[in-house]
């Protein structure tokens, strides 16, 4: 019979041996997940039984995982910034760098400070969410799309009890909204060049949308797009945030400058990656 310590070594031992990137990581959420246990439980109790259930569902999750499907979708769910989000294949599994966003914005706006958020691509509703979550007077709207990701958004924007400060809606970028009408505005647009699609780890190219991943040619085509509507729906003196890939942030930083952006800072991640671009519309005066 399988116990915690057995069945996370053993589930350790099988990633590892298939490739995997964390295999002591996903092993462990895997483990919890298909026994009901917590980290400390692990510690506490390494000897605590599986049942024949938890055993069986454990092995479902490692051939899945060996298969190189994400945790994230096996599990359905994952972590972010401070909530935890209903994942499918139909969006992005949210991404640590993509919570240096967070980083940028909170700053700007006090706890209980009310203002507007446009979330450009919504998908799971990862970075809107986050910033509604910690900041309690604000009011969003995401758009993406995708009907199938604003479904997942919707989901956990009530499972968070958040919806009746998160609209969403079904458009291209900012297709069908006013001028000057936010506050902020975030995005974490394609940014994958095409070329390079076909070169992902397993778990991105075969089970994460191809619309979520695809930036064209050179990797910028959301962001030609985005530059000039982002300053557009922006109220004067409003802030931007805009995730982008390794190696762009010159390039994404002169498509705002040429649509008149203002303050542009580049920010890294934890991994010292530059990742995001911040800035805002001219003030009024």
């Amino acid at each position: 019979m399988q116990t915690l310590v057995s069945a996370w070594n053993e589930a350790k031992r099988r990633l590892e041996a298939g490739g995997i990137e964390s295999p002591v990581i996903d092993a462990r959420l895997l483990v919890e997940a298909a026994s009901g246990a917590t980290r400390a439980d692990i510690i506490a109790e390494p000897r605590r039984p599986l049942s024949r259930l938890q055993t069986d569902t454990l092995e479902g999750y490692l051939k899945r995982r060996e298969q190189r499907e994400p945790v994230s979708h096996i599990l359905g769910a994952k972590g972010f910034w401070k909530i935890m989000l209903r994942v499918t294949p139909d969006v992005l599994a949210p991404r640590p760098d993509t919570e240096t966003i967070l980083d940028v914005v909170l700053p700007l706006f006090a706890e209980n400070e009310a203002f507007s958020v446009l979330d450009l691509g919504i998908g799971s509703g990862a970075i809107l969410l986050a910033i509604l979550a910690e900041r309690p007077a604000a009011r969003g709207l995401g758009v993406d799309a995708s009907d199938e990701a604003l479904a997942v958004a919707r989901e956990n924007a009530a499972n968070l009890g958040l919806a009746s400060r998160a609209a969403l809606m079904h458009t291209d970028w900012t297709a069908g909204l006013g001028d000057g009408q936010f506050d902020l505005v975030v995005s974490n647009p394609p940014y994958i060049r095409s070329a390079d699609l076909a070169s992902l780890p397993p778990e991105v190219r075969d089970h994460e949308p191809r619309l979520a991943l695809d930036g064209g040619r050179d990797g910028l085509r959301a962001y030609r797009a985005l530059a000039p509507q982002i300053l557009r729906v922006l109220r004067p003196g409003g802030w931007f945030a805009v995730e982008f890939g390794l190696g762009q942030g010159e390039a994404v930083e002169r498509l705002f400058a040429k649509a008149g952006a203002r303050e542009l800072v580049v920010t890294r991640d934890l991994a010292t990656h530059e990742r995001v671009l911040s800035g805002r519309k001219k003030a009024l005066g």
